[in-house]
């Protein structure tokens, strides 16, 4: 007669040590969620949106996108947030290669946050200028070798994107060029354009254009696999720079300490978002590919970056502005 009052003292007792059950974990989302990103109008709102709008369907909650100008005003707030998993953060590489970069970073990413999925990657061109003497990498390699520290390349600021590209390039493939920076990737793409610089690293979705139209020629991308929008162009690593992979990585992350149930359920409800065909196709067409990883994967992909570019910053000297 004992056994079941002592089951259920059992059970109330699992439900207040578990995690989660006692504080309506079970139940998420039962309010808005807040994603929050970098200043509205770049490539990041253009991805976030669709997303966010896909997970509010999934989900039954508003999803709301803060945009926050500068990386470490939406970095810290996050950071600083309650782990419950209503305040997130949609950020891309800047977020690990900032403290690389700069000496006072006030975060650590990987004490401070908690990846959930990879939502997108986007690869660069190798880009030239028609008047470069060069159809191939291999072509370009050889220019650059018997001609040291002649070529050079339009960046924007240091630390850019297309800088840590081009640095990269660089250290692989055992070249002299240099870089010529510009306040902005628009103001390095106009120069290339313009002949005023020879090679640029560019956002293939940003200059796609240029290329179709022949002011600019694309010899290759970036990332370590061939892009769904452009098959036709080869990738640098199999043009002859083994191990070359560049590509900007975005994701969301949540504040350190989220419990697990949460970072699941929102990585499986973005990664079906992610897996539609309507948003593949969408995505794909503008030279984004989506990812929808699982947190592990995420994860060792931020851990894989800080070692790869850590080592590519230092040996080079760069500092962030």
């Amino acid at each position: 007669m004992l056994v079941r009052p002592m089951l259920c003292m059992s059970l109330a007792a699992l439900i207040t040590l578990v995690p989660g059950i006692a504080s309506g974990q079970s139940s998420y989302p039962n309010k808005a969620i807040r994603i929050v990103g970098s200043a509205a109008g770049g490539g990041s709102d253009y991805m976030i949106r669709p997303l966010a709008q896909g997970l509010f369907e999934r989900l039954g909650k508003p999803v709301v996108i803060e945009n926050r100008g500068g990386a470490a005003a939406a970095i810290e707030i996050v950071a600083h947030a309650q782990p419950d998993g209503y305040t997130l953060l949609y950020y891309g590489s800047i977020l690990w290669t900032l403290p690389l970069l700069q000496d006072k970073v006030s975060y650590n990413v990987q004490r401070d946050f908690a990846p959930i999925t990879m939502v997108s990657t986007q690869t660069n061109f190798l880009l030239l200028h028609p008047s470069v003497a060069a159809n191939s990498v291999k072509e370009l390699i050889a220019l650059a070798k018997a001609r040291p520290h002649t070529l050079n390349y339009s960046s924007g600021g240091s630390g850019s994107s297309g800088h840590l590209a081009g640095a990269m390039l660089s250290a692989l493939a055992g070249i002299d060029i240099v870089r010529v920076p510009y306040k902005g990737s628009g103001p390095a793409l106009t120069a290339l354009i313009g002949g005023e610089v020879q090679m640029l690293m560019a956002s293939a979705a940003n200059a796609a254009s240029q290329v179709k139209s022949g002011r600019v020629k694309a010899l290759a991308v970036t990332s370590a696999k061939r892009s769904l929008a452009f098959p036709e162009l080869p990738t640098i690593a199999e043009s002859g720079v083994p191990g070359y992979d560049y590509a900007q990585v975005n994701g969301i992350l949540a504040p350190a300490g989220t419990p697990a149930a949460i970072i699941n359920r929102v990585q499986r409800e973005a990664a079906q978002v992610l897996n539609q065909p309507e948003m593949r196709d969408r995505l794909i067409a503008n030279a984004i590919e989506p990812v929808g990883s699982t947190p592990q994967e995420f994860a060792a992909k931020i851990k894989d970056e800080v070692a790869r570019l850590g080592k590519v910053i230092k040996d080079a000297g760069i500092r962030g502005e």
